[in-house]
């Protein structure tokens, strides 16, 4: 009994169950930067594919709308021919549109049979074809609404799963003092942001200077899913932003933006470059190097756009520069 009793005791004062150190806290925290960043990428590229479906199918609407009005025209053509037929109007008729049931068997009579002159044959020609194309667009644009629904589904899925590692991480420093959140976080930390908009001292100069001063001048706006201002920003929403003030065009989500310029290594970075992280072949982080050792960009719904140091953190994590 006396040694079960002191197992249940060493048990009880947590011995068996350690709380993590402040660097085991500091890698999980980072681990999460990353889901989460990928969690943002994945939001972003769903939420661009629904905009566009969006898009679709407002053309393909228009495009029905079209349609739906030419085939109107036609028909009203049509049946008048095929009415004149099947009542006798037109002498000419054979006597079997005399004996059909009506105007549509009448029509399906008189494609099937030749009793058309060019003129009608081009007229019930059109009408087919207008009749199969408005089929066509219906059916069309029911697959796009159903495929821009389940896009918008994992957009909306991806962000929850985000805010879940947001809420993770603050779970874990809840449980340090001040000094151990500090410590915890120095890596992926911001470095004297402002809460008000900063102002750009830096070196660079032309566009890569007017990019990096609007840059700064967002640092205090809330981090925002897909956000590309005024009001708040996600990362590749910032740097668009910025680059955009300076003239220069940049695709919307990190990883194309991977592509919109000529690449550059970590130890030829200038202010204004584009700095990329996590993964080579997809990085799902972008921020913008400020000069010194320091960068501007939009981490995760729990900070502001705000400057940081470029820590080991970064160096270990960054997979390509572009200069726009």
């Amino acid at each position: 009994m006396s040694f079960l009793a002191a197992s249940a005791l060493l048990l009880s004062t947590g011995i068996a169950y350690a709380d993590p150190s402040q660097d085991e806290v500091r890698e999980q925290i980072e681990t999460l930067e990353r889901e989460f960043s990928e969690l943002n990428e994945k939001y972003n590229q769903a939420k661009e594919d629904y905009d566009a479906a969006q898009q679709k199918l407002e053309d393909i609407e228009s495009d029905l709308e079209g349609t739906e009005e030419d085939l109107a025209g036609l028909r009203q053509s049509v049946s008048a021919m095929v009415g004149a037929a099947y009542s006798g109007v037109d002498y000419s008729s054979p006597a079997y549109l005399l004996g059909a049931s009506g105007p549509d068997d009448a029509l399906q009579q008189v494609a099937d049979l030749g009793y058309l002159s060019k003129n009608q044959e081009e007229s019930f020609e059109k009408f087919a074809e207008e009749k199969a194309r408005l089929e066509n667009l219906t059916a069309e644009a029911e697959e796009v609404e159903e495929d821009a629904k389940e896009t918008l589904a994992k957009a909306k899925s991806a962000r929850d799963e985000g805010e879940e590692k947001i809420e993770e991480q603050q779970e874990l420093l809840d449980e340090l003092t001040a000094e151990e959140q500090e410590e915890a976080t120095s890596g992926v930390s911001s470095a004297g942001a402002s809460s008000s908009g900063g102002t750009y001292n830096g070196s660079a100069s032309g566009n890569a200077r007017a990019a990096l001063e609007f840059a700064y001048a967002q640092i205090g706006k809330p981090y925002v899913w897909g956000g590309t201002g005024p009001d708040g920003y996600d990362c590749s929403g910032l740097t668009q932003a910025a680059w955009r003030e300076a003239g220069v065009s940049l695709p919307r989500v990190s990883q194309d933006q991977f592509n919109a310029g000529s690449p550059v290594s970590w130890d030829s970075l200038q202010p204004g470059d584009l700095m990329f992280f996590y993964d080579s072949s997809a990085p799902s982080h972008v921020g913008m190097y400020a000069g010194d050792g320091t960068m501007v960009h939009a981490s995760t719904s729990s900070k502001p756009v705000h400057e940081v140091a470029l820590s080991d953190y970064y160096r270990n994590e960054f997979v390509g520069g572009v200069r726009p």
